[in-house]
């Protein structure tokens, strides 16, 4: 009888996990004939896998880029003129901005090839191909290896085969495993690094609604910049030249005029960055109970010292704009998936999963060998993880983050020089610190550090045990009688790293013999003193605890695909080239409340009317409003009004900034730039009725380009379908 009703269980969740929701997944290219070109189909899509993803002939894939560290690009004409979001290109928009040329608050336009800027830091990758190399990966491991020598092994295969396939350096090749390690997959790119800014719209469009509105909806952001990727004569990678020219990609985007309307099909083709999606509710619990709520903390303290300095001073402004977004992004991000978390009752759902697991696990010998005390151990693991990782997330969501303690950081291999370091090594660590340095301080303002670092040392202390204090509080406490001002005050007025006439000084007259000085420094040994504390403290027992939950996590993961053998998994993100497909949607976050899938230029004069006189984020320029106040929309209106954004049921995360929405056709429609706040637990569940991407309309980032900045020279280049 026991059994029979164990039968009808697994049969019951058999049925239902062949049912996956065609919105959930960020599925692998190659895979799509297998896994979803049929659902694709059944939700209009008119292409076909290979126009997806194809090795031998130009594809989608070719128009798509990874765009710097995180973001993803998309090739919009056959002169390499390429978009993402306007926060995606922020530091490079800023990297070219001065008080003078306030290219964040007014804009900046190209007219002619001549004008555009290049950035040295910038690079975008294209993907040449992707190939499942689980079986060389993992010939030589087995079960029984302790984990620290299964990674050892895996590595040194990986680095042979990265190595044999970028083929003297031609191509950037990755490794990276999927599905905790259970499965490889190899991934060759072709890295340009000549990439110039063309334009970007000015805040009060590329950042309308600003932090206020991030993450929410409805939205009214002209979320985009513009660029440029040049090549050598040849067409092939090469560094900035004059001589370079604009590239030829192998694929771009047309361009959709038509819109969307309700239940429209829509692909999100790019990079999603991290996801984690099949996490126990051991680790849900602390991710939502424990770590986001510090987290959160930690960067409220830093967000009210920032935009009260930066309110204050243009200078100041100018310099932490990035930061200051960077900061406050996921600061927000964290509070909704909270709360998302506790809506979707994440924890139970998971137990609920874990229990049927348990059963499943349970049922026959074979299985109870493997798998019957995973989830005990997992209790067992997170029960010891908690704290430490509570002390790992005070060190570097809030330590480390003080800016001086970070520069300190770069210091490291000059502290670590001894007599055996050559002369040439000990250059080549100078001339990197001297190049470090330079970019360090032109964003940096030592009065601002110095209340973040008195705020963030007092916060560390009285929220984490004595055991995990650093010297520097006996310190503070036998000089300052416990004062954080006035030592800080002390650091900033002894220390050479947060000056850097002082550094500069340093460098050029640096002697080995001035190392024991250095170290003596007070920011250098407060960075030391907390050093001290990880590695002495929390590193062993938490990278222990970590190879555990490696091996842990890749036996869930493996029990679980077959238990539901019929279910199709899709991996989790890691900044691989992906695919999500829904639909455009409206949605009800919460009781009473319906929000419309489309958003006008009308919202974002409403809200400058009403209430940009309190918040900066909603001011609107004059040319806009007469543009809007004359209906001057060009070819890009819909029945008399001007298309801003909208949202659908894709699949996201951070990294898909900058995506190309496609509708059903592969034509561009849209950037995608953000998800809603309601459904932003979608890194680790995802929910239909509440998660929403929400897309930049293509339609006005043309009326931005060819109306508001007079650049009809960038459409020309386009090929537009009506």
């Amino acid at each position: 009888m026991i059994k029979k009703f164990v039968a009808i269980q697994f049969f019951v969740l058999f049925f239902f996990s062949k049912v996956i929701r065609a919105d959930e997944g960020m599925w692998i290219p190659l895979f799509l004939s297998q896994y979803n070109i049929e659902d694709m189909k059944k939700l209009g899509f008119k292409l076909t896998a290979d126009d997806i993803y194809n090795v031998n002939a130009a594809s989608l894939k070719d128009a798509v880029v990874l765009f710097g560290r995180g973001c993803t690009g998309e090739l919009i004409s056959n002169e390499g003129l390429l978009l993402t979001n306007h926060h995606c290109g922020y530091n490079n928009i800023q990297f070219h901005s001065s008080v003078e040329n306030d290219y964040l608050t007014n804009g900046y336009w190209a007219m002619n090839r001549e004008q555009e800027l290049p950035n040295p830091s910038l690079s975008v990758s294209f993907l040449v191909r992707m190939e499942d190399v689980s079986q060389k990966v993992l010939s030589n491991v087995n079960s029984g290896m302790p984990e620290s020598v299964r990674q050892a092994t895996i590595s040194k295969v990986i680095e042979d085969l990265e190595k044999a396939a970028s083929e003297n350096g031609k191509y950037q090749a990755v490794i990276k495993p999927f599905f905790y390690g259970n499965e490889y997959y190899l991934f060759i790119s072709e890295v340009f690094r000549d990439v110039r800014l063309v334009g970007a719209p000015p805040s009060s469009i590329g950042k309308f609604g600003g932090d206020t509105d991030n993450w929410d909806w409805p939205r009214h952001t002209g979320d985009f910049c513009v660029f440029r990727i040049y090549a050598d004569k040849n067409n092939q990678p090469a560094s900035y030249s004059k001589e370079n020219v604009p590239y030829k990609p192998k694929k771009y985007f047309p361009i959709y005029l038509g819109g969307v309307k309700e239940d429209d099909f829509t692909m999100v083709y790019g990079y999603p960055g991290r996801t984690q999606e099949y996490l126990t509710s051991f680790a849900v619990q602390m991710v939502s109970e424990v770590e986001n709520p510090h987290q959160i903390n930690l960067r409220q303290q830093r967000i009210n010292i920032l935009k009260n300095d930066m309110g204050k001073s243009a200078e100041v402004r100018i310099k932490y704009s990035a930061k200051y977004a960077g900061i406050s992004n996921y600061w927000k991000k964290w509070m909704g998936e909270t709360a998302g978390l506790r809506k979707l009752g994440a924890i139970e759902k998971k137990r609920n999963l874990e229990k049927k697991f348990q059963e499943w696990a349970n049922s026959d010998e074979t299985k109870q060998k493997q798998y019957g005390t995973l989830l005990a151990e997992f209790e067992k693991v997170y029960n010891q993880m908690t704290p430490l990782a509570l002390v790992d997330d005070y060190l570097f969501e809030g330590i480390f983050t003080i800016e001086a303690l970070s520069f300190a950081l770069e210091f490291r291999n000059l502290l670590a020089i001894n007599d055996q370091t050559t002369e040439t090594e000990k250059r080549k660590i100078i001339d990197r610190l001297t190049i470090v340095s330079k970019g360090f301080f032109k964003n940096y303002n030592a009065p601002t550090d110095k209340k973040i670092m008195a705020a963030i040392l007092k916060t560390y202390r009285d929220s984490l045990p004595s055991e995990f204090h650093a010297e520097t509080y006996k310190f503070i406490d036998s000089k300052f009688k416990g004062n954080y001002e006035k030592f800080v005050d002390y650091v900033f007025e002894k220390s050479i790293l947060v000056s850097q006439d002082k550094v500069n000084e340093f460098l050029v007259n640096f002697k080995p013999s001035m190392i024991k000085k250095l170290r003596k420094d007070p920011v250098v040994k407060q960075y030391l003193d907390f050093i001290d504390v990880y590695i002495s403290k929390v590193s062993p027992t938490l990278v222990e605890l970590e190879n555990n939950l490696s091996r842990l996590n890749r036996l869930y993961i493996k029990a679980l695909r077959e238990m539901q053998p019929e279910k199709k998994f899709y991996p989790d993100a890691n900044s691989t080239l992906r695919i999500s497909y829904g639909k455009v949607k409206s949605f009800n976050p919460r009781n009473g409340v319906t929000y419309h899938f489309q958003t006008t230029l009308d919202g974002a004069i409403e809200k400058s009317k009403m209430i940009a006189s309190e918040f900066d984020d909603y001011n609107v320029s004059p040319k806009l409003k007469s543009l809007f106040e004359n209906k001057d929309y060009g070819n890009y209106a819909e029945n008399g009004k001007m298309p801003l954004c909208f949202i659908a049921t894709n699949h996201t995360t951070g990294g898909n900034s900058g995506s190309p929405v496609l509708n059903a056709n592969g034509y561009l429609i849209g950037i995608n730039f953000d998800r809603t706040w309601e459904g932003t637990m979608s890194d680790i569940m995802y929910h239909p009725d509440y998660c929403r991407n929400i897309t930049l309309d293509i339609r006005y980032v043309l009326f931005v380009i060819e109306k508001f900045a007079g650049a009809k020279h960038l459409i020309n280049e386009m090929t537009l379908i009506k």
